[in-house]
């Protein structure tokens, strides 16, 4: 028994050691030599990107989530449907809602004109969700890169890893956990909510069946989600400030003014709590953990070194 345990604890050992290896293989000066300009040229088309659209930070920011949640940072949600492959667009958390791929395009032609077949797709991802965040008012952090772009995608991951609008608190704990997060790192990404917007379908039964929402609140969000039809018809997930990253989404929180019924299980009697008020009244305690906890996402399986590939059009492999 005990030199099983020994080599089980080898075994561990070994793969932990694997893990922190591939992530002390990303650094923020990778490209330093190979592609001076890169943080410039995706700085540049994101802000020219949320000048037109201000939806677009919150989308590229979401797009990352939705990428490292399954299989690590790779990229592979950008990959398109073929009549040979199927990618992640097509999964449930994602069709009809996950948003912004033309603007990585945009971004990644830039950069390949600038330095052809040296930038991953997934850090050019990383860094536009960074910069996404920063142009609308929020947090900056240094962005570890060197990722690769996987050649495979998985739609049945994606159906069961990205976290549901309707999970209750112990799934979402144990989601996060799973990808090495704490309940703290969820409580803060989930301040990314401060931003962006929803579908009727993913908040229909918050605002009709939940007992922990303020009434005023779930009339206004009726108005434009029927108990049937308007699926796609949108709301701010902040209803105080949805164009700038702050801390309202916490205070909304405190308020039963949650859109969706996870938002609202981070204050709800339960373990998260205390942290919910204290990121209400403390937004710059908010922003740091917001940072440190995209870094640690941002971390998740990168694929580094020789594996994967860098590819030329984030849409299919090479």
């Amino acid at each position: 028994m005990a030199s099983i345990i020994s080599s089980l604890s080898i075994v561990t050992f070994f793969l932990l050691i694997s893990c922190y290896a591939a992530n002390a293989q990303l650094s923020t000066n990778f490209y330093t030599n190979s592609c001076p300009n890169l943080q410039t040229i995706v700085r540049n088309a994101m802000t020219q990107a949320v000048n037109r659209q201000t939806r677009i930070g919150a989308s590229t920011l979401r797009l990352f989530f939705h990428d490292c949640f399954v299989n690590g940072c790779d990229a592979s949600i950008l990959l398109d449907d073929t009549a040979t492959f199927t990618g992640e667009k097509n999964a449930v958390p994602n069709r009809n809602s996950a948003r912004g791929f033309e603007v990585i395009d945009t971004i990644k032609t830039s950069v390949e004109a600038a330095c052809n077949a040296t930038v991953s797709c997934a850090d050019i991802l990383a860094l536009a969700a960074r910069d996404g965040v920063v142009l609308l008012g929020g947090p900056s952090w240094q962005v570890p890169l060197g990722r690769r772009d996987a050649r495979t995608a998985s739609q049945s991951a994606a159906n069961n890893q990205i976290p549901s609008p309707f999970a209750n608190l112990a799934a979402l704990t144990s989601s996060f956990a799973a990808k090495g997060l704490s309940a703290r790192d969820l409580t803060a990404l989930s301040g990314g909510h401060t931003i962006g917007l929803a579908r009727c379908t993913t908040f229909r039964s918050r605002i009709y069946n939940d007992t922990n929402i303020h009434p005023n609140f779930a009339a206004t969000r009726r108005a434009n989600c029927p108990v049937s039809g308007g699926d796609n018809n949108l709301a701010p997930l902040d209803i105080q400030t949805p164009t700038r990253f702050d801390n309202n989404y916490f205070r909304d929180l405190v308020a039963q003014r949650g859109l969706l019924h996870s938002d609202q299980e981070l204050f709800n009697g339960g373990s998260q709590d205390a942290l919910v008020r204290s990121y209400s009244t403390n937004p710059a305690a908010f922003s740091s953990d917001f940072a440190a906890a995209m870094v640690r996402m941002g971390n998740i399986s990168p694929l580094t070194g020789t594996s994967g590939e860098i590819r030329r059009n984030c849409r299919v492999v090479n």
